[in-house]
């Protein structure tokens, strides 16, 4: 068996801190009966929460798991929670789930549920490394969410 002298960033990621952006404003959809809204809400994940121009606010932290994949050069499946700690959308959670199978360009993520504010939630979310706020020892993502909320 080969092993890889290259290290994944996804243990990095694990440990990341969200750090919010923006949020757009969520727009009706007509799927079932107009009750569901579609958000899009932007945070940058970052390897950890210190150093220069740490200036945005903290909301919420990233915490997961994941397993080496099959598929060739470097992919592994994960289970991601998204925990918003503040802000808008404090005490509520957001699940990833599913196939990363690389790291070059954008890479998409179906978001699979989640609970306060996300209860019911569906969507996906696309991560792009923040190359210029990326350092040889920390890596920057900028994800936008896109989520699809019931309005009971």
């Amino acid at each position: 068996m080969a092993s890889s002298s290259t290290s994944s960033p996804l243990p990095a990621l694990l440990l990341l801190v969200l750090l919010a952006a923006s949020s757009a404003a969520g727009e009706d959809v007509a799927a079932a009966g107009g009750r569901d809204k579609l958000t899009r809400i932007r945070v940058y994940m970052h390897e950890r929460f210190a150093g220069a121009n740490a200036t945005a606010l903290a909301v919420g932290v990233v915490a997961g798991t994941s397993l080496p994949g099959t598929a060739p050069p470097a992919s592994f499946q994960s289970a991601i929670s998204l925990v918003f700690t503040a802000g808008e959308h404090a005490g509520s959670t957001l699940s990833m789930v599913g196939p990363v199978l690389g790291f070059a360009g954008a890479i998409e993520r179906p978001l699979v549920g989640g609970t306060g504010a996300f209860r019911m939630a569906r969507g996906y979310c696309v991560m792009t490394a923040a190359a210029a706020a990326s350092t040889a020892v920390s890596v920057v993502f900028e994800t936008d969410l896109f989520v699809l909320l019931h309005k009971p």
